[in-house]
């Protein structure tokens, strides 16, 4: 038997040191992320939660201080005001979404939008708070909370988009973004740590958090600290989206949103954010507790409460990555919302004793730590997915679908403020102070948190989005983008090698079956006697080695079901399916860009009468609809718009429009007119052309992948040489 010291704590210690050091500016082998990385992201993280102090604080909802107990603005006009608010921000989050999509500016796709309005964010939301409303008169009040929002809602909406898809790309890895996220989640909770401790403290001990004057002075203080802190840090950060490294296609609304619609995971994510209001009614219950319930005389202790349940985020943190790899993204959904809905109902029946509140709400927010850093890992894992199956990279653009959400919030948002008016509380929140208004108001709101709890859950039991098969997506991705980098001659030998040994992994895997997991080697060492020193060693060798067979097995299972996943994705140009795709996509090339397709309604009937009864032929079938619905609304631009080459304006007109310095407000306005009628004309033409174009991307693809013998040579040569 091989024997291996068991390290003991100070071996410990020392290979987290060696481990950090080897790792501080190269990742671990097989990762993405060095260690120095996570600590600056870690630091920006920091920064963000300190800057948006404020700006979160703001929110024209009923539970909110600012607007409700310190400007006293009524919770149903409140509610008036937020859609309002959200029907004027819906063309803008539709523009946000595409422009995010289609400039790529200097310095990567997210990170200069989070650069670029994190100092507007700061300025408008002091400027919020300090404009003078104790001289305005209620309707004044209103408009002027409103225009202020808006401003700030636009920065906020590319600050915050920005900043959450940036998270869900700093590594294309599953795991290792969940392991990334956690740690630098533990780092940078120190700042709402320490801010849930001091400013509840410090608004008691001065003006009170229901007091305008609280978020005049204390919250802009942090807000400006916290930027300093994330300008420094966010310079130091990297992307990492699996793209090829050519010009990115420009990605059109209209066909991002109806691929997006097709997207599954998409609508069960979106299902239960859109139920979630109803589960929200239990956090004014939270905040209310220690600032009405008996006469107020408990909100001195909140920011030490705050503090000490904060700390049970750090724990979730930490043990996060571990619970995604041992029982999987899915089911630690469900098993935190389950707990949710059992702390709800215990809330309930306990609410009017501050030690036990503070107990359940310990525990709670242990739990929805989990849920809060798996959905960050779902929308990236759903993103990856969408680009697996569409061949494009949609970001931003999932957004306009939102849309439906924004509509049935119209109605939802009116829920609490209408049920907490009815039940007594209007502007005069000092009602609270009233043990029976509160009390009746805390179980209502407590019964309905816990159904929508409930309705949130169910959505999740449809999702099936594995984090193996993830990795196969991305295997696939990977596979893609070295053709694509090939072709164009910016394939490097690291990403060659790496790809290449996916494919030869994949093929070496043909016909093997999956192996039995066997876990009595590990039973069998842990039964070997521990009675001397050298038997302890001997025994924790025989663990040790046990687990690592164990893990290896597990591993290569999880391998061979991804195989089918990449070897389909190799042989997606041959078979008769594909070869008559192929062969449509040459004829459209053949008859050129604008060749005027009269008998679409023709081809798309003969396409629907196609047989259907096997796999391929339901395939064969679905390829020529959708090439014959391209071909019909092709037709109909053609003959509306009379398109002819010359149809299509020379880039140079928006270059010389972008370039034209106006020398008043009235030329300004034709410019932009101008700019409208090219962008109009170049869609019209892209969309007229899509057979041709389509069929010509698909022929590009189906020659990269004839390369393959090529880099097979490549490959091979480079390893003779190591």
């Amino acid at each position: 038997m091989e024997t291996q010291k068991r390290p003991g704590l100070k071996d410990k210690v020392t290979g987290i040191i060696k481990t950090t050091k080897a790792c501080w500016h190269e990742p671990p082998k097989g990762q993405y992320v060095a260690y120095k990385e996570i600590g600056f992201l870690s630091g920006a993280g920091f920064g963000v939660h300190w800057m948006m102090l404020l700006a979160s604080a703001i929110s024209l909802s009923v539970g909110n201080y600012i607007v409700g107990a310190s400007i006293h603005i009524d919770g149903v006009h409140l509610q008036l005001m937020m859609n309002i608010a959200n029907i004027i921000g819906i063309p803008i989050g539709i523009f946000r979404g595409w422009y995010i999509d289609n400039h790529k500016l200097p310095g990567g796709k997210f990170l200069p939008f989070i650069r670029i309005t994190a100092l507007p964010i700061v300025v408008l939301s002091t400027l919020f708070v300090w404009m003078p409303y104790e001289h305005m008169d209620y309707v004044t009040k209103c408009i002027v909370v409103e225009i202020i929002f808006l401003l700030m809602s636009i920065c906020t909406g590319f600050y915050n988009e920005a900043y959450t898809f940036f998270q869900q790309v700093v590594s294309p890895d599953s795991q290792e973004r969940s392991k990334v996220l956690s740690i630098s989640q533990v780092i940078y909770s120190l700042a709402p740590t320490i801010s849930q401790a001091l400013v509840p403290t410090l608004a008691a001990l001065t003006w009170g958090e229901d007091n305008i004057w609280t978020y005049r002075v204390i919250y802009p203080v942090f807000s400006i600290i916290g930027f300093i802190i994330s300008s420094i840090f966010f310079r130091k950060v990297k992307e990492r989206i699996v793209l090829p490294k050519t010009k990115p296609e420009p990605v059109h609304m209209l066909d991002a949103i109806r691929e997006v619609a097709k997207n599954k995971y998409y609508w069960i994510i979106h299902a239960a954010a859109w139920i979630v209001f109803l589960e929200s009614g239990y956090g004014y219950v939270l905040g209310w507790i220690f600032n009405y319930s008996n006469n107020g005389e408990y909100v001195i202790y909140k920011g030490l409460a705050n503090v000490v349940i904060g700390n049970a985020a750090l724990w979730a943190m930490l043990l996060c990555p571990i619970a995604i790899k041992t029982f999987g993204k899915r089911n630690m959904l469900i098993i935190s919302n389950t707990f949710n809905i059992l702390f709800i109902i215990l809330f309930y029946f306990s609410y009017e004793n501050l030690i036990i509140v503070c107990v359940l709400w310990y525990l709670n927010n242990f739990i929805s730590t989990f849920w809060n850093i798996i959905q960050f890992n779902i929308s990236a894992d759903m993103r990856d997915y969408h680009q697996w199956k569409t061949g494009v990279r949609v970001d931003g653009l999932f957004g306009p679908l939102g849309i439906i959400g924004t509509f049935i919030g119209f109605f939802t948002g009116y829920f609490y403020p209408v049920v907490l008016k009815n039940l007594g509380l209007e502007t005069d929140y000092s009602v609270l102070y009233d043990d029976a208004i509160r009390n009746n108001i805390f179980e209502v709101l407590l019964i309905c948190s816990a159904v929508g709890a409930f309705l949130n859950l169910v959505p999740f039991f449809f999702y099936d989005l594995t984090e193996n098969k993830h990795k196969g997506y991305v295997e696939v991705l990977k596979i893609r983008a070295m053709f694509i980098n090939n072709a164009v001659g910016k394939l490097d030998d690291d990403e060659l090698c790496e790809t290449m040994e996916i494919i030869h992994r994949a093929r070496e895997a043909v016909g093997k079956e999956k192996y039995a997991l066997d876990k009595s080697a590990i039973k069998q060492a842990r039964k070997l006697p521990k009675a001397t020193e050298e038997e302890k060693n001997i025994r924790y060798a025989a663990i040790k080695k046990a687990k690592e067979e164990y893990e290896k097995v597990k591993e290569e299972n999880l391998f061979l079901e991804r195989v089918p996943t990449i070897l389909e994705d190799l042989a997606k140009f041959e078979g008769n399916a594909a070869q008559l795709r192929l062969e449509a996509a040459k004829k459209c090339v053949e008859n050129g860009e604008l060749f005027c397709y009269i008998d679409a309604d023709s081809d798309i009937d003969n396409a629907r009468a196609l047989p259907k009864s096997t796999a391929e032929e339901k395939e064969i079938r679905r390829d020529a609809i959708s090439l014959a619905k391209l071909k019909k609304k092709s037709y109909k631009l053609i003959s509306k718009y009379s398109i002819t080459p010359a149809f299509l304006p020379d880039e140079s007109v928006k270059t010389e429009l972008q370039e034209r310095e106006a020398a008043s407000f009235f030329e300004s306005m034709k410019i932009r007119r101008e700019l409208k009628a090219y962008a109009k004309a170049v869609s019209i033409y892209e969309r007229a052309t899509k057979p041709y174009t389509e069929s010509k991307l698909l022929l590009t693809q189906a020659k990269h992948y004839t390369s393959l013998q090529e880099l097979e040579e490549r490959y091979a040569a480079i390893k003779a040489s190591v």
